[in-house]
């Protein structure tokens, strides 16, 4: 296992939920991202005075979704040009947006991400553990240290 695997990237992220009849909810997202869990962003969506809701993606769904459209499922990302409220800038990468839409037994949600944020976060993650180089990050034995322990 490689020696970066204790870092960690963090960041906060201006998001909007899009409701019903195209109304736009603004809130915050806080990224993680751990070289001990090379595969994995963590996203934690503040959507209330609560615990916030944590989900797990792929590293690699999110920044293929920056480019095209990516997932099944319980989550699907894309590439936009910007929010359906947004009327200006939206030629500029500053403008475009990545949708995230996710869904549960407990409801659906469609998230719209500044793409040039989430490209920045990502490339940030890329300085920790290089695409293609997460398998030398993991540590296999304490995964199935794990794994039996919880067996």
């Amino acid at each position: 296992m490689n020696g970066s695997g204790a870092a960690t990237v963090a960041a906060e992220l201006g998001l909007r939920l899009v409701v019903p009849q195209q109304t736009i909810v603004p809130l915050v997202a806080s990224l993680y991202y751990s070289g001990a869990d090379p595969y994995a962003v963590r996203m934690a969506f503040h959507v209330g005075t609560g615990e916030p809701v944590e989900w797990i993606f792929a590293r690699e769904l999110l920044a293929a979704g920056i480019r095209s459209r990516q997932g099944e499922g319980d989550v699907r990302v894309w590439p936009g040009p910007g929010s359906c409220a947004q009327t200006e800038d939206a030629d500029s990468i500053e403008g475009t947006v990545l949708n995230i839409a996710l869904s549960s037994p407990f409801g659906q949600a469609h998230f719209e991400a500044p793409a040039e944020a989430m490209s920045a976060f990502l490339r940030r993650t890329y300085r920790i553990v290089p695409a293609g180089k997460e398998s030398e990050f993991v540590d296999i034995d304490a995964e199935i240290t794990d794994l039996l322990r919880q067996a």
